[in-house]
């Protein structure tokens, strides 16, 4: 009787959001959001939506990052992860990154693993994803992708 009322919830839960594919997404702020770029969060946000509802959503930032950059990642709906690192050295948050889309690779509620960046640090990533049985989703600006990334990818939108 109980396992029958948890089920009755978890289908009603189910058809409510219309079954959709639910999304891991993952951004590289400081190598996609950068000036030259001038990448709208919304628009990354609603290009990512189209493949699904994103369950996970995580913006990389680091220590330099603005507070009006802060702001704007919450605004989104997206959780800010601040990398730190020598304050003399350029930080990256590429371990940052696969740290955590490996735990989402993991998770069986989660059906795309979706990175925003160019950087072929994630092209190992992506084969892990597909490996376990997840569509690979790369969002991303064509000045300085690598077209190993690309070609990795089920699935590209170019911004």
């Amino acid at each position: 009787m109980v396992l029958e009322n948890v089920m009755k919830g978890f289908n009603l839960v189910k058809n409510r959001f219309g079954e959709k594919p639910t999304i891991a997404f993952f951004v590289d702020g400081p190598n996609i959001i950068r000036k030259e770029f001038n990448i709208n969060l919304r628009s990354m946000k609603k290009r990512v939506e189209k493949h699904g509802r994103i369950v996970i959503g995580k913006v990389f930032l680091n220590q330099f990052a603005s507070e009006k950059l802060i702001e704007a990642v919450a605004n989104e709906g997206l959780e800010s992860v601040i990398a730190l690192g020598d304050p003399e050295q350029k930080t990256d948050v590429d371990v940052a990154i696969a740290v955590h889309a490996m735990e989402a690779v993991y998770n069986p509620d989660i059906d795309i693993i979706a990175v925003a960046s160019r950087d072929a640090d994630f092209l190992a990533l992506f084969q892990k994803a597909k490996e376990k049985g997840k569509l690979t989703l790369l969002v991303a600006v064509t000045p300085g992708l690598a077209v190993s990334l690309k070609h990795a990818a089920d699935t590209v939108e170019l911004l």
